[in-house]
């Protein structure tokens, strides 16, 4: 088997193909109808921001800011009712296409969890999976 490293980027590759280009397209849209209003921008800065985890999502993951206070939570009740449910909605039609197939559960599976991020992105955060690959002993690791 691979490094998780080249795992993932494979994942990503087939993930693109499969819905991630167009899913991340739904995003910049979402993203450019913010920007018109002034006072939606963050919005839109959001939803840039999730385009790009949209398109190469393995690698990472979404940590959850407890601390995020009463601002964040009113800002997802107006992006689940400005955006939120559209995109949840395509998440989760994505999901159940790419459930069709066997080598595509794994991917739909991908698209329900990135379906909960649409909903309630503020207060999140966007990190790299630490890589906790280790070679067994007595192997030489590749550089």
């Amino acid at each position: 088997m691979g490094h998780p490293r080249e795992v993932r980027t494979l994942g990503n590759i087939l993930w693109f193909l499969l819905a991630g280009w167009w899913l991340a397209l739904l995003y910049v849209l979402c993203g450019v109808l913010a920007c018109i209003l002034i006072i939606t921008i963050p919005f839109g800065v959001a939803s840039f921001r999730l385009a790009g985890y949209a398109v190469w999502p393995f690698g990472r993951t979404v940590v959850r800011q407890p601390d995020a206070g009463a601002g964040s939570m009113i800002g997802n009740v107006i992006w689940l009712v400005l955006f939120g449910w559209e995109l949840a909605l395509a998440h989760v039609i994505a999901g159940v296409l790419l459930c069709i197939t066997i080598i595509g559960i794994p991917f739909g599976v991908a698209s329900f969890k990135l379906a909960l991020l649409a909903l309630l992105p503020l207060g999140a955060e966007i990190v790299p999976v630490e890589d906790e690959w280790a070679p067994a002993p007595g192997v030489d690791p590749a550089p």
